[in-house]
């Protein structure tokens, strides 16, 4: 059987869950499931037969773990190919006792690690092992290769590559060109908000696989077949090439602990009923993911071959009633890590554009246990609309436990809104502000809206260390209690002039800062010029200051910022080394900021990262070559 011919002309038939039915026969979830195709070959097989007996035409290999990252967990990595290849033979031989034309699929799933940017494994290194999983199956005569469940577009992207370099690499495939790779399904799960777990939608997602060159776009797992059966459409809608194939293997429903077992909820002919719908929708291939039996294969089986059309499913969304109790409010820790004179680390990331925070938050954890003190939230840069970065703190501090501090403009807020805003903030559990100017609205996504504001940063400094933090608002009226805040302030240690800097340094100062955060420096003597300016006249700077580190990505970006922001400038040797690494500019980029940290340590109490292109990797190897 050939399956893309095959698909052309009809449905087929997938199988259903291997680790709900290996969980019914007694083995628990913190066991390699992937092991037992060495351990427990007989348990493997009965699966196996049990679907095909059920009606399955495809079935997938019991390897959907069997990739080098997780078997580490269990001591196994090293026995990727014989893992992947012995859950290959059992299928062989189940469709062979059979005497069915069966399909076999190479299932691989994700490598259970973050890669890059949201990660430190690099794209590279997870191709890497994906071809190492892939071509065992291959090797050992799959019919085509199944990557899904995954949640990770870069992740997906490099899956695919892999298993096309694989396939190129065998010998020729019957029904396919020379030179052609095998068949491809590449499949996504979903959240309850039709979102990955990184937030994209499934009409992104769609496209993606499809431009990747995957063979058929598929969504699995994810909730039951009514969610399912909306993303399709979706998916189908995105990508409306005819000769676009697509596989759809749901859940038996969201699911549940009961009695201390985990229980799906959507039976057998609840799934029968879906099994037209899926067809009607454009599926080309149908199965069942995580609740699913030889039962509720069966029972697609039916409705498939039945010569009835049912009515279409209703499509009912699911209704969710989160009333998350507010977080507890934290002490700020960035306040006691400076005034006892400890290295501090910030890293500075935008709000999203839209409503999703699952990148953000990625990213986040990525560079918190990297080693990250504090993640600044940005608001609005450069004029362009986003989210609130008051609410962004929030979900940062409640869900990844990292402290957070928030940007704070004066422009675009009246008196009346800036007192409010605060009030907001605090209540939170914010405590941590960076009180700026802000980017002008005419640079932005709406330069017709007003840019009005009432206090410039060193007043609003002022209202917030003389008034707010004393218990009353700017007209004096109480507010209750104090608040607690921690301000901080911009400060730019290459300015083109350094008598203005100074005087506003010492404003700033004056109305109550008391941190600063700098502009972008690339070399590690710009802090003590302006120290030394502001000393002469002023006396001794009591401050802690956080230097900014913007690192390079590439020669382009050197030279692009070197040239064209005014207040950078990159010495020419760091512009030398980057340009001359080439493909490697990042690598070099690292290398560089690095260097720079060490080189400012004496001067600096800490330091201010913001990640460029959302390069969290490259961050994350900045602050752990720091630590160490």
């Amino acid at each position: 059987m050939n399956l893309l011919e095959t698909i052309s002309e009809k449905t087929l038939l997938a199988d259903g869950a291997m680790g709900t039915m290996l969980h019914a026969r007694g083995i628990g979830f913190d066991k390699c499931f992937d092991e037992l195709n060495l351990t427990n070959p007989v348990s493997i097989a009965e699966i196996h037969r049990e679907y095909i007996e059920a009606g399955a035409q495809l079935i997938i290999t019991n390897t959907f773990s069997a990739n080098r990252y997780k078997l580490t967990k269990h001591g196994l990595q090293n026995d990727v190919v014989e893992i992947n290849r012995a859950g290959v033979e059992l299928a062989k031989r189940v469709v062979a006792a059979s005497f069915k034309d069966v399909l076999i699929a190479g299932d691989v799933g994700p490598l259970g690690v973050r890669i890059a940017p949201y990660g430190r494994v690099k794209l590279e290194e997870a191709r890497a092992a994906f071809a190492e999983q892939i071509r065992a199956l291959a090797e050992a005569g799959v019919d085509l290769i199944v990557i899904e469940t995954m949640t990770d577009i870069y992740e997906i992207q490099e899956a695919i590559k892999a298993a096309k370099d694989v396939g190129m690499g065998l010998a020729p495939i019957p029904g396919r060109p020379q030179g052609s790779s095998l068949p491809i399904v590449a499949s996504v799960t979903f959240t309850r908000d039709d979102r990955t777990l990184l937030g994209d939608s499934p009409a992104k997602v769609a496209r993606r696989i499809a431009d990747a060159g995957a063979d058929v776009i598929g969504v699995n797992c994810s909730g039951g077949p009514s969610q399912l059966l909306r993303i399709l459409k979706q998916m189908r809608q995105a990508v409306p090439n005819r000769s676009a194939k697509f596989w759809v293997k749901p859940n038996a429903g969201w699911p549940e602990q009961v009695g201390g077992r985990i229980m799906y909820p959507a039976d057998a002919e609840y799934f029968g009923d879906y099994a037209l719908s899926f067809r009607e929708a454009g599926a080309n291939i149908v199965g069942g993911c995580c609740g699913t039996t030889p039962q509720h294969i069966a029972a697609m089986k039916k409705a498939l071959e039945s010569a009835h059309q049912i009515s279409e499913v209703l499509d009912i969304s699911e209704i969710s009633d989160d009333d998350s109790a507010e977080p507890e409010e934290q002490p700020t820790q960035l306040a006691q890590k400076l005034a006892h004179g400890k290295f501090s680390i910030c890293v500075e990331m935008d709000p999203p554009r839209g409503l999703s925070t699952h990148k953000l938050l990625a990213g986040a954890s990525l560079l918190y246990d990297s080693g990250a003190d504090i993640i600044n939230v940005a608001d609005s840069p450069m004029a362009r609309m986003r989210m609130s970065a008051w609410a962004v703190c929030d979900v940062v501090q409640r869900t990844i436990g990292v402290e957070t501090t928030l940007h704070f403009p004066t422009r675009g807020r009246n008196l009346l809104r800036v007192q409010g805003d605060l009030l907001a903030a605090h209540a939170i559990g914010l405590r941590n502000v960076f009180v700026v100017m802000g980017d002008p609205t005419s640079i932005g996504d709406y330069p017709e809206a007003t840019d009005n504001y009432d206090l410039v940063p060193s007043g609003l400094i002022k209202l917030i260390k003389q008034g707010f933090n004393m218990g009353v608002d700017h007209s004096g009226t109480s507010i209750g209690q104090p608040t607690s805040f921690f301000v901080g302030a911009a400060l730019n240690l290459c300015p083109q002039d350094v008598t203005t800097e100074v005087k506003n340094l010492h404003r700033k100062i004056k109305a109550g800062t008391d941190f600063f955060l700098t502009q972008p420096i690339y070399r590690a003597d710009d802090g003590p010029k302006l120290i030394k300016a502001y000393e002469a006249k002023h006396g001794k700077l009591n401050k802690p200051i956080l230097a900014g580190i913007l690192p390079l990505v590439s020669a382009k970006h050197a030279n692009f910022l070197h040239h064209e922001v005014p207040g950078v400038f990159i010495p020419d040797e760091a512009r030398k080394r980057i340009e001359s690494a080439g493909e490697h500019g990042s690598k070099v980029g690292v290398e560089l900021a690095v260097e720079l940290i060490q080189g400012i340590k004496g001067w600096a109490h800490g330091i201010y990262i913001m990640p460029q292109f959302h390069r969290y990797d490259m961050i994350s190897e900045i602050i752990v070559a720091v630590k160490e």
